[in-house]
């Protein structure tokens, strides 16, 4: 027979699961952009070369970098305070903060007019809102 799970047990998995993708997302694209600053800033100039952002390409690798790491590190820790303690709070953090990411990065696209690279992060946002409302559950 198999059991099926109520409300409460549905949310606490979606909460972990939601939490440790936000995690492996940003921490990796963070990651990279530590690891690989130099490939990441040529491309990033290219990218913006004939956008009004093309003299702050630095600045802005910084920024995202900064907002990547940070949401992936509260969305791991969050995911594990999840899993040891049914606290949420940490990982909704993380969430937010990937909202903030996805935003910055939506902007940037469409200030390139790389409209095809800007739909892409569409499903990205609709996911961090969903894990938002799903964190913010108790």
């Amino acid at each position: 027979m198999i059991a099926i799970l109520r409300a409460p047990e549905a949310t606490y998995l979606m909460q972990i699961f939601a939490s440790a993708f936000l995690a492996i997302l940003f921490l990796q694209s963070g990651i990279d952009k530590i690891v690989d600053r130099g490939g990441n800033f040529e491309w990033l100039k290219g990218h913006f070369a004939k956008s009004p952002l093309a003299g702050i390409v630095p600045a802005l690798l910084i920024c995202v970098t900064i907002l990547e790491i940070a949401a992936g590190t509260f969305s791991a820790v969050g995911c594990v305070f999840v899993i040891l303690l049914r606290d949420s709070t940490l990982a909704f953090y993380g969430a937010a903060i990937s909202a903030v990411a996805v935003i910055a990065l939506f902007f940037g696209q469409r200030m390139a007019k790389d409209y095809a690279g800007a739909a892409v992060l569409v499903p990205y946002f609709l996911l961090v809102l969903v894990a938002m409302y799903l964190l913010a559950q108790q």
